[in-house]
């Protein structure tokens, strides 16, 4: 079964630990049977409204688990590895659920709304009852961000990876077939909608990140003349990740 743990809120402007390395650390946190998927980035309004370190954004590690038996240690690991590697004056925030979560339908909508416009921490109280979710220090804002995370990557349309198995080891160049054997599906957001075959070559341009799509692993890219593709996204702060 998924299960999700997200944080949100952990860094400030010196830091040299975002809250996406931070998220990827937690996989060696995991208890004992637990395995993960992957990680994802989600982005959140930069508005004036709202405080955020550089880009308004929260992470979410999705995680293969045996059983709901293993959500109160997911939870104590994840509020332990908050408060280790937050950076001082953060307002750390966790949330933690499960696929199966009753909450989770409200959850999902709390994320979406939360995408658009300015939420409150009691709003994210209310989505989360039945989940876990809790702040860590400072104004405890994170706790937004955190269940947010949950919603949108349980919505499962919304969000990039910024971890997925041997997702930082590929060359820049590298082919379709390479990335789809890897679980990485490839596909065209060419005008002409083109499809990409397995001999292909994806530019990935130093900086692969698929998106998180219909709950699937996919990685949108364009015609680049010949049988080269580009992809989309391109890389701007190396801490964010």
């Amino acid at each position: 079964m998924k299960m999700f743990v997200a944080f949100d809120d952990t860094d400030n402007i010196d830091s040299e630990i975002g809250t996406g390395k931070l998220t990827r650390w937690f996989e060696k946190e995991l208890p004992e049977g637990c395995r993960l998927w992957g990680v994802v980035r989600q982005q959140l309004p930069v508005m004036d409204e709202i405080p955020y370190t550089s880009h308004n954004s929260s992470a979410c590690a999705i995680i293969d688990a045996p059983n709901q038996s293993v959500v109160a240690e997911l939870i104590n690991r994840a509020v332990d590895h908050v408060l280790k590697h937050c950076a001082v004056g953060s307002d750390p925030g966790v949330c933690v659920a499960c696929e199966d979560d009753p909450a989770l339908a409200g959850l999902m909508e709390f994320g979406l709304k939360c995408s658009r416009q300015l939420v409150t921490q009691k709003e994210a109280m209310n989505a989360c009852a039945g989940v876990h979710l809790s702040g860590h220090g400072g104004t405890n804002d994170g706790i937004i961000g955190a269940a947010a995370a949950v919603g949108l990557c349980a919505y499962g349309r919304s969000g990039r990876f910024i971890e997925f198995g041997r997702l930082r080891d590929f060359p820049p160049l590298v082919s379709v077939s390479e990335l789809e054997a890897h679980g990485i599906m490839v596909i065209s957001a060419d005008r002409e909608a083109l499809t990409p075959a397995p001999q292909d070559i994806v530019d990935t341009q130093g900086w692969l990140r698929p998106r998180l799509w219909d709950g699937r692993v996919l990685l949108p890219v364009i015609k680049n003349g010949g049988q080269t593709w580009e992809t989309l996204a391109k890389k701007h702060r190396k801490k964010e990740d």
